[in-house]
């Protein structure tokens, strides 16, 4: 999937649903081609990934106004994508030293968030 251009910022998420941001699966498996694979997480957002192998390759919520989020292991050169924001960081694991000095955000933490998100129903088992 060439990528030219990078949105206004890169985010990693440390919430297990999210599978990491994607950088363990860089060259595994050679190049990435065609439409991704999309899978309903949930009832609010979707999922795509390779059809081929399962790597997880974006994430977006159902909105119109939404952004969708690129793994960046996934992408052509990664080295454009610099982490500037953290998603997710009530999950993230205590001995994992990563981005320290990055901002992050707890998932639902602003009273918008939380009520979109009571909204959700896990599509995941």
């Amino acid at each position: 999937m060439p990528c030219t251009s990078i949105g206004s910022r890169s985010p990693t998420c440390a919430i297990a649903a999210c599978e990491g941001d994607g950088r363990a699966f860089r060259g595994a498996g050679g190049m990435f081609q065609g439409e991704p694979a999309q899978f309903a997480s949930s009832s609010l957002a979707r999922r795509g990934f390779c059809r081929d192998c399962g790597t997880p390759l974006s994430f977006a919520y159902n909105t119109p106004e939404a952004r969708i989020y690129i793994t960046i292991g996934s992408m052509d050169d990664p080295e454009l994508a610099r982490i500037e924001i953290q998603y997710g960081v009530e999950a993230k694991i205590g001995w994992v030293q990563f981005c320290e000095d990055v901002p992050g955000e707890v998932t639902g933490e602003s009273a918008a968030a939380q009520e979109f998100l009571a909204q959700m129903t896990s599509n995941q088992s």
